[in-house]
């Protein structure tokens, strides 16, 4: 099965009338065939994008922070067998209660699990096994929407929901998690030849931020997760924040300028990440002669001097934004200005980070019971990246999504645009 035509071309951004994401769950009557169509979609592209994987590169996991594809593509099938199926559907029979250990990932409530950096241990169930685990699953879910009552549907759509964009979520995870493995190998392997970043906007200049108090979080009956609401007012100070992402050509720049090499560019912490790992560049960047090239889903490819700087760290998005007296957003500023239209590359080329740390919003409740883990234990020592990515699925970013990754991690596909006081 190959790829789909938009992660072929690595252009995520245009919107297609594909079945995901579903109608509203507060939509009466319930639309169940648009529901199971979703589901359909949803786990439909979970298997084209692992579909050029071997069982070999399925079984991999290159670093603590990755899964692997079959892991992932497991986990999400134990996410909606334990939260929805286990819960909701009379007479259901688990698969096979063995699985609930290996696959859980981070759910307490739910159970001991396999440690994380040891996922790449378990070769079996094989990559069949684990198909027939998701086509067991499958059936039952959809005969699930097909036969509950409305009145049980009230609690079981808003489960179906998060666990679609769940999997939407380790779908990004998927991509970035084998680039990663690949970047290991010295034979470079290619994961899709066609594989190309889409080209930016090209849009230069600022959008002011003019002082005032803003809303800021989800509103209205579309999906949305925990860590976006409440819905609370947030003081914008006046200000300026670009149009276009920092380039690979910038970036060179800041390296030329010895910005690695700096101690006071640097956050203490980011300054010893840097030495530690040996950062001298973005990640997956390596010498080509007098030039530099990159890893991409596409192969060992040039630097594209043009295109958004990616793989990067908070660490050295700070230290770049330093090293041109300038500052990174807050994530309110970037909510304000994207709300605006003001921000023509908000999504679809690479996360964004901001200098907001990962925090609850004002009044914030975690969901009840083990769902309540999805978010709000996280919120500490992190930091918020606004948009989305080229990896990241279609009809899956929305203003208010709040990504967050630890300062030092920079396996995913993030970089930055810079900001400045009035």
């Amino acid at each position: 099965m190959a790829a789909t035509a938009a992660l072929r071309s690595g252009d995520t951004r245009a919107q297609t009338a594909a079945a995901f994401p579903p109608p509203p769950v507060t939509a009466r009557p319930v639309d169940r065939a648009a529901w199971i169509a979703a589901y359909r979609h949803v786990r439909s592209e979970t298997e084209r994008r692992a579909a050029p994987l071997s069982a070999e590169d399925q079984q991999v996991q290159s670093m603590a922070d990755a899964s692997p594809t079959k892991w992932h593509r497991a986990h999400v099938t134990w996410f909606f067998e334990q939260f929805l199926l286990r819960e909701h559907l009379p007479g259901y029979a688990i698969y096979d209660e063995r699985l609930h250990y290996l696959f859980n990932s981070y759910y307490v409530a739910a159970g001991p699990r396999q440690p994380r950096i040891q996922r790449g241990m378990i070769t079996r169930p094989t990559m069949a096994e684990v198909s027939a685990y998701r086509a067991h699953v499958d059936r039952a879910v959809e005969s699930l929407l097909g036969q509950a009552a409305e009145s049980a549907l009230e609690a079981v759509l808003p489960i179906l929901e998060i666990g679609l964009y769940h999997e939407q979520q380790h779908q990004e995870l998927l991509l970035t998690d084998i680039l990663h493995a690949f970047a290991q190998n010295p034979l470079g392997p290619v994961y899709e030849s066609a594989w190309r970043f889409p080209a930016a906007s090209g849009q230069g200049g600022q959008a002011q931020l003019p002082r005032g108090i803003a809303w800021i979080g989800h509103e209205g009956d579309g999906f949305s997760f925990d860590n976006e609401s409440p819905r609370h007012e947030a003081l914008i100070l006046p200000g300026r924040i670009d149009k276009a992402l920092v380039t690979n050509r910038e970036w060179l720049g800041f390296m030329e300028a010895g910005g690695y090499a700096k101690p006071e560019l640097w956050l203490s912490d980011g300054w010893y990440a840097g030495q530690a790992e040996g950062w001298e560049a973005p990640g997956y960047w390596r010498r080509d002669g007098e030039s530099w090239a990159t890893m991409t889903l596409g192969g060992i490819r040039p630097v594209e001097l043009d295109a958004p700087v990616t793989h990067i760290s908070y660490y050295e998005a700070d230290a770049y934004a330093r090293w041109a007296g300038r500052t990174l957003p807050t994530e309110f500023e970037w909510e304000v200005a994207a709300r605006d239209g003001a921000l023509p590359d908000a999504f679809g080329l690479v996360w964004q980070w901001t200098r907001s740390a990962y925090a609850a919003y004002p009044g914030y409740r975690p969901l009840p019971g083990a769902l309540g883990e999805y978010n709000g234990k996280f919120m500490v020592s992190q930091f918020v990246l606004r948009g989305s990515s080229v990896a990241t699925p279609e009809g899956h970013a929305r203003l208010p999504y709040r990504n967050f990754f630890y300062p030092h991690q920079r396996w995913q596909f993030t970089g930055l645009r810079l900001a400045d006081a009035a």
